[in-house]
């Protein structure tokens, strides 16, 4: 039996599926990211919405090689608008972080790691913005350093110098912190 290539149809169906697997990965993603820039989840399911309403009208030959780079690009873009037109940006509280429905099956280890990352949260707002954003992009939507600069308008370099005096203040305030507790 032979597939038909040009059929419209088929080549609908896989363009679907193509993009509800695209939503399925990097929705949560992109939500966290979002509700951290523009500081309230309503905010950031409109700029997510937004984003994937653009992907849609993209041609995926040339989108699918870039898509979550693209998608993180259209997101922090459209975040970086509202901002602007709201001249404020809010950090994300516990109440608002609690919103987003949790794919975890384990609740119990959720909540553990939610105490963790509560805890490396406190630490991060220490940091300088750019550090936190370039952190949040390698950490939460798991970016290149090619991706993350193209996505923030920095050079690789920059990018990479950032990241690393991020993680490594992350790193020392932890020990710090470990230490105290210890002592």
């Amino acid at each position: 039996m032979e597939f038909p290539m040009n059929d419209p149809a088929v080549s609908a169906t896989s363009d679907s599926a193509w993009l509800q697997n695209v939503f399925e990965q990097n929705e949560c993603r992109l939500l966290h990211y979002c509700t951290r820039l523009v500081g309230s989840l309503e905010a950031a399911q409109d700029v997510v919405q937004d984003a994937f309403v653009r992907l849609c009208a993209q041609e995926r030959a040339r989108i699918e090689p870039i898509v979550t780079q693209w998608l993180y690009t259209v997101c922090r873009n459209r975040a970086l608008d509202i901002m602007k037109k709201e001249n404020r940006m809010n950090p994300l509280s516990d109440e608002r972080a609690a919103e987003c429905p949790s794919r975890e099956p384990d609740q119990a280890a959720a909540l553990e790691r939610r105490d963790d990352a509560h805890s490396a949260a406190q630490l991060m707002e220490q940091l300088p913005d750019r550090q936190r954003e370039l952190i949040r992009l390698k950490i939460e939507g798991g970016l290149s350093y090619r991706e993350m600069a193209e996505v923030t308008g920095l050079t690789v370099s920059n990018v990479g110098y950032l990241l690393h005096m991020g993680i490594k203040a992350l790193r020392e305030s932890m020990q710090c912190r470990i230490e105290a507790a210890d002592a």
